[in-house]
C-alpha cells in the first residue's frame, strides 16, 4: 500500500464524519491537532503520530486529480473536497489505518479513494490493531511529511506517480530551510516531479533520490549514484575520477514530445491599484489559447483563476515574498507555471516561469515570441525574458532519467536594460539575427532571436550575447 491515501468527495466532510473515520485505529488511540490546527493526527498512547490527516480543502480547478494522481485518479467532473492522509512509515499497521480511514470517509460521503487498492481487503468495519512496532519519535514526527530527520537533511518518502509541491511538502521544505537543512525526496523509479517541485528542490543537500529497485540510489535530476553517509544521501566518488552516473538514468526513449519554457521578469511601481498575474495570463493566452484555469499556493491548484484574489493573497503577505502555482485549462494544451512576487526598492517584482507541452510532431510556436514579447513590454513592464525549447514530456513532469537540456530560442532585454547597456551597444549585440525593436520607439526594448530550438550551438550564441550585454 502507499503511504499517502487521498479521498475525493463532492460532499464537504464535517467534523463528525472525520472523527468516525479516525476511529479506524480503535478508541484507545488519541486524536490531536498540529500545524496550527491544519492537521489532525491519530497518535499512540505515547502521543506519537501514526496517521496525519490534512484539513479537507475544496479543489475547484478541473483536471487537477488527473494531473497529479495519474491514470488511477478518480474522475473529477466538478469541484471536489480533497482529503489527504499520510501514514507513519515506521509502522506497517499505520498504512492499514490510513486505508480504513479513507474507506470509511468515502463510504459515508459517497467519495472515491486513491489509490484504488488503499482500502484493506479485510474491509472498513473493524478497527486496525497496532502491534509490535513504535513509530518514529519527535522531532522527525514534528513535520507530518518528514520520515527521517538528521542534522543535515529532512527526508521524505513518496510513492506517488507525480511528486507535487503539496502543502505538506511545502511546509517540510520551509521547515528544512529554516533549520539550515536540505530536503531529500526518496521515490521509486516510476515517479516524476511536477514542475513546481522541480523548481523549488534547489539548494545545498536538496535532492531527488530515486531507488533503483536493487538496493541502490541515484539522483533523479543528475543521475549521480548516491549512498547514505553521515546523515544524508551524497554522491559516490570524487575528483579526479568523478561521480559515476547510474545506468538507469541513461536509459532514454525518445518520444518526440517537447516543451516551450518561458521565464519572464516584470517590475511595477507599488500602487494600491496594481493587479498581479497580468504577464502570466498574457503568456498563457498567447501559447495555449486560454488563460490559466486555476492558481494556488501549493498543488493541487485550488482556486479558479482570478488576478484579484491572487493579488489579495500577495498583499496579505507583503512585505514578505509570495509564491504561487498556476495551471492551464485541461481542455487546451498542458501548461504549468510558478509565480514569485516580491517587494523591492524598485517596486513590485514578478518572476514567472511557464511551461507548455507539445506532442510528437507538434512544433512549439517560436514564431509567436516576438509578438508576445511586444505585449509584455507595452502592457506589463517587462524587464527581461528568456524562451527555451526542450525535449521532454508533454505533461511537463520530470522523469528520473536523462533529459536533454533546454535550448534558448529568444531573449528580451527591456527598455530599462537597453538604457543601461546603451542603445548602440545593445543593437550591435551578437545573435542569430539582428534584434527586433519592441515597444515605444523613444524607449525601445529589444528581442534577440537565438534559433529554432534544434541546435545546441544556441547556448554559445546566448552566452556570447549575455557577455556583450553584461546581463547577470
Amino acid at each position: 500500500m502507499t503511504k499517502d491515501v487521498i479521498v475525493l468527495t463532492e460532499r464537504m466532510p464535517d467534523i463528525w464524519t472525520m472523527l468516525a473515520g479516525l476511529l479506524a485505529g480503535g478508541p484507545e488511540l488519541e486524536v490531536r491537532t498540529a500545524a496550527d490546527d491544519a492537521v489532525i493526527q491519530l497518535c499512540d498512547e505515547a502521543g506519537r503520530p501514526l496517521v496525519s490527516v490534512e484539513t479537507p480543502f475544496l479543489v475547484r480547478v478541473p483536471g487537477e486529480a488527473a494531473r497529479l494522481l495519474g491514470d488511477g485518479a478518480p474522475a473529477q467532473s466538478g469541484p471536489v473536497w480533497w482529503v489527504e492522509a499520510r501514514a507513519s512509515t515506521a509502522v506497517e499497521d499505520a498504512e492499514r489505518i490510513a486505508g480504513v480511514f479513507a474507506g470509511r470517509l468515502a463510504h459515508q460521503l459517497q467519495g472515491r479513494v486513491w489509490p484504488p487498492d488503499a482500502v484493506p481487503r479485510t474491509g472498513i468495519g473493524a478497527p486496525v490493531r497496532i502491534t509490535g512496532v513504535t513509530p518514529a519519535p519527535a522531532p522527525a514526527a514534528a513535520q507530518p511529511a518528514v520520515d527521517v530527520l538528521t542534522d543535515q537533511v529532512a527526508v521524505v518518502l513518496q510513492d506517488r506517480p507525480v511528486i507535487a509541491m503539496t502543502a505538506w511538502l511545502s511546509d517540510a521544505l520551509a521547515a528544512a530551510f529554516a533549520s539550515d537543512r536540505g530536503l531529500q525526496i526518496v521515490t521509486g523509479a516510476q515517479s516524476r516531479l511536477s514542475l513546481p517541485t522541480r523548481s523549488l528542490l534547489t539548494g545545498p543537500a536538496c535532492r531527488w533520490v530515486v531507488r533503483d529497485g536493487r538496493g541502490g540510489y541515484y539522483d533523479g535530476l543528475s543521475g549521480a549514484v548516491l549512498r547514505w553517509r553521515d546523515g544524508a544521501f551524497t554522491p559516490v566518488g570524487a575528483p579526479p575520477d568523478g561521480t559515476p552516473v547510474h545506468q538507469a538514468f541513461e536509459n532514454v526513449a525518445k518520444t518526440g514530445e517537447r516543451q516551450l519554457l518561458i521565464s519572464a521578469h516584470t517590475r511595477h511601481p507599488a500602487d494600491d491599484r496594481l493587479l498581479l498575474g497580468g504577464a502570466l495570463e498574457t503568456v498563457c493566452r498567447a501559447l495555449t489559447g486560454a488563460p490559466p484555469a486555476g492558481w494556488g499556493t501549493a498543488e493541487p491548484a485550488r482556486y479558479p483563476w482570478s488576478r484579484g484574489r491572487l493579488t489579495e493573497r500577495a498583499w496579505d503577505r507583503s512585505p514578505a515574498p509570495s509564491w504561487f502555482v498556476a495551471v492551464g485549462d485541461p481542455r487546451s494544451r498542458p501548461a504549468v507555471a510558478t509565480l514569485a512576487v516580491s517587494r523591492t526598492t524598485g517596486g513590485v517584482e514578478e518572476h514567472l516561469t511557464l511551461a507548455v507541452g507539445h506532442g510528437p510532431g507538434e512544433e512549439p510556436p517560436v514564431d509567436l515570441l516576438p509578438g508576445l514579447a511586444e505585449s509584455l513590454v507595452r502592457e506589463h513592464r517587462l524587464v527581461s525574458m528568456v524562451a527555451q525549447v526542450r525535449s521532454g514530456r508533454m505533461d511537463l513532469t520530470a522523469p528520473g532519467h536523462l533529459e536533454p537540456p533546454p535550448v534558448p530560442v529568444g531573449f528580451v532585454l527591456g527598455a530599462e536594460g537597453v538604457r543601461e547597456v546603451g542603445a548602440d551597444r545593445a543593437v550591435r549585440a551578437p545573435a542569430a539575427a539582428g534584434p527586433v525593436e519592441l515597444g515605444p520607439s523613444a524607449a525601445p526594448a529589444l528581442y534577440y532571436p537565438l534559433g529554432d530550438g534544434m541546435s545546441g550551438t544556441a547556448w554559445t550564441v546566448f552566452e556570447r550575447l549575455m557577455r556583450h550585454l553584461r546581463v547577470s
